[in-house]
Order: C-alpha cells, then structure tokens, then sequence
C-alpha cells in the first residue's frame, strides 16, 4: 500500500501489529522487532496507543532480526540497545521476554544456531516488520542470500557499512559481521509486513516488487510468502508502476490495498 508520509505508514505498520496483540486475547504473542529508520514511526504510533488506549504488551515476547557482532554489551548501537531505547522501554513488556541474537557471544557460529532454536521453540513469529536496505537485503541477508537460509553469521557488504555509517562516530567503526535471521527464519512468520520510506529506498523497492524473484535481491523472496503486506511512502514508491504487475503478484496499487504475495508460481485471482 502507498500511504501519504511515513506517518501513515507508521500507522498502518502500528496496526498490524495491534491485530496481533488483540487476536492473542490476552494470550502469548510473537512479535518481530526491525531496526532502521522507516519503522520508527510504528514504533511511535505503538507507545502512544499503550499510554492512550491502554495496548497491552504484557503477555508479548519480542524477537529482534540481526545483531551486530563485536559491540560490546549496552553499545548505544546494538540493536538490543536501539529497540529497547525507541520501543519497548516505554511498553508494559517484559524485558526478559525481548530477544536478540547474541552479538557478543565467543562462538557467533554457536550463538547463531542457539538463537535459531529459540525461534523455532517459541512457534511462529505472529507479525514480523520488516525494512528494506538499498542494495536489496532484509534482515541483513545480503545479496545471494539463500531462500532457505537460517540464522546465521553474515559479512556485510561495504555497500551496507556505508549506509549505516551515519549511525556510527567513524565509519571505521561499523561492524563488518553480523548476525541474521535467515530468509527461511523470516519466512516462517505468519505475516510478513515490509515498511519503506523515503526516495533512497525507490531502486531496491523497484527491484523488489517488478524485478525477478531472485536472492540477487533479498526482498523479492518475500514474494513467495502467503501473507506479505508492503507499506510505502510516496518516495520510496517512486520506482512502481501501478499498472505494472509485481511479478507473479499482481498488480500495484495505490488505494490502500496491500501488496500480498503468492506460493509457487500460481498467481492470485486479477483484481476487479
């Protein structure tokens, strides 16, 4: 769906996971946890909806996607750190039940397939927010990153490191290593729900939606997920054409209606 700003897709974001959080009816609820910039405004929306409304996350757990390798513990830019500073600090959830790869760990190799069992043991992942980076990648699969693929230790590319750098003192400073969530990991979710804004992210989008289905380009495997929604801005859907298909999925519309995704190769009914 193209929304007005990323406001709005904050809100749109903020209400899948709401859906997620009321359908548990109190019950235990997965939820995947994205980092980056165009999740922030979800994240917003969701704090002002527990302080004025009264969501409750108290029966959530919180699964983060990646993790730098190498940071020390409490590092303001690990992720653990970033999402507990922008989100769940200012929630009703409790912290024991957020959870991150360990990038601290001696073993990455270990930790990787230990963060995978936890995945695995704590059933599917109910709503997973997802962001998009320039080259493609999800999570931090990079480019050629398998579909089958599990948590596990990435390098990044230089292409990466330069865009994180703004979050970062020295460029030197960003990680070269990581850990990740796989492709089949994030597959395995019940709902995938990919927010993009602003007009550095319109190429990969582009790629993404029109392209081929490729590891080439990460964010394109999502397309073979039952029940993928991507939110965008107007900027970062400057590269769509609405009366392009989008791939095998159909077509592009700016109404509102989700961009979903297919199994297989046979394509959803044509829109009326």
């Amino acid at each position: 769906m193209v929304l007005p700003d990323p406001a709005a897709c904050g809100v749109a974001v903020a209400d899948a996971v709401t859906e997620a959080v009321a359908g548990a009816a109190g019950g235990p609820v997965n939820l995947g946890l994205a980092t980056g910039s165009s999740p922030l405004p979800a994240y917003a929306e969701l704090i002002r909806r527990h302080r004025r409304d009264g969501l409750s996350f108290r029966t959530a757990r919180a699964f983060l996607l990646d993790e730098y390798l190498g940071l020390p513990r409490g590092h303001p830019q690990s992720y653990r750190e970033v999402i507990r500073r922008e989100l769940t600090d200012h929630l009703d959830i409790d912290p024991d039940a957020v959870h991150a790869p360990d990038g601290t760990a001696d073993d990455p190799v270990a930790a990787a397939a230990d963060y995978e069992r936890l995945l695995a043991g704590a059933g599917p992942i109910d709503v997973q927010i997802l962001g998009i980076g320039r080259n493609g990648h999800v999570g931090f699969n990079e480019p050629g990153s398998e579909p089958g693929s599990t948590t596990r230790v990435v390098t990044l590319t230089e292409r990466t490191r330069a865009d994180n750098a703004r979050f970062f003192d020295r460029p030197d400073e960003v990680p070269r290593r990581v850990l990740t969530q796989g492709m089949g990991t994030i597959g395995r979710a019940a709902r995938l729900v990919l927010v993009a804004t602003g007009p550095e992210k319109a190429p990969a989008v582009a790629a993404a939606v029109h392209g081929p289905v490729t590891s080439a380009v990460p964010a394109s495997l999502l397309r073979h997920h039952p029940r993928c929604t991507v939110v965008l801005d107007p900027a970062a859907a400057a590269g769509l054409d609405p009366a392009r298909p989008a791939g095998p999925s159909g077509r592009v519309c700016r109404t509102g209606t989700p961009l979903r995704g297919y199994r297989g190769r046979r394509p959803p009914p044509a829109d009326p």
